[in-house]
């Protein structure tokens, strides 16, 4: 006598969120103003008017870019202003900060768009493990994202995962 092997995770009402499905594939460059500093020191206002208009800014378009100051000095809080000016309306996504941060920024932008009444009192389970090093802010942000108004989040795999949170039954008055 054969028993028909029934897969109750697949015919479960689990919805399975994988972050790595929110990748960006844009290319991402970072972009160091320390190259436009006077010996390698102070960024002068002339020299960096000037490279602002010659640049070839198109060499930046729908790309992902990441603004830091690698030199120890100080850039006036414009120089950056000046650069985004530029980039803005070419560039997919710009931030002030480092690769981590910019692909923090893309998710962001990415999870903004979920349309969270998809998963409104459905069990959520995180998936835990792929191919990318996702940030832990990544997850603190879905989480964030979902928990008014999952019925529960898990993390991991849906044969395995760790309860995270459960929406509490109020009693029926």
């Amino acid at each position: 006598m054969e028993r028909e092997i029934i897969n109750r995770v697949a015919n479960s009402p689990l919805i399975t969120i994988d972050l790595e499905d929110f990748y960006h594939s844009g290319e991402r460059i970072e972009y160091d103003i320390a190259e436009n500093l006077f010996q390698g020191l102070i960024l002068r206002e002339k020299d960096f008017r000037e490279f602002i208009k010659e640049h070839d800014w198109e060499q930046y378009s729908g790309k992902n870019i990441n603004i830091i100051c690698s030199a120890d000095a100080i850039v006036p809080t414009w120089a950056y202003m000046l650069l985004t000016s530029k980039l803005e309306g070419l560039a997919n996504m710009i931030v002030m900060g480092d690769k981590e941060l910019l692909e923090y920024a893309l998710f962001k932008q990415a999870l903004g768009r979920i349309n969270l009444q998809d998963y409104a009192d459905r069990p959520v389970v995180i998936k835990g493990c792929g191919d990318l090093p996702l940030s832990d802010a990544l997850y603190v942000e879905i989480t964030r994202l979902l928990k008014p108004v999952v019925k529960s989040i898990m993390y991991g795999e849906p044969c395995s995962t760790v309860p995270v949170y459960k929406k509490v039954r109020k009693p029926k008055a």
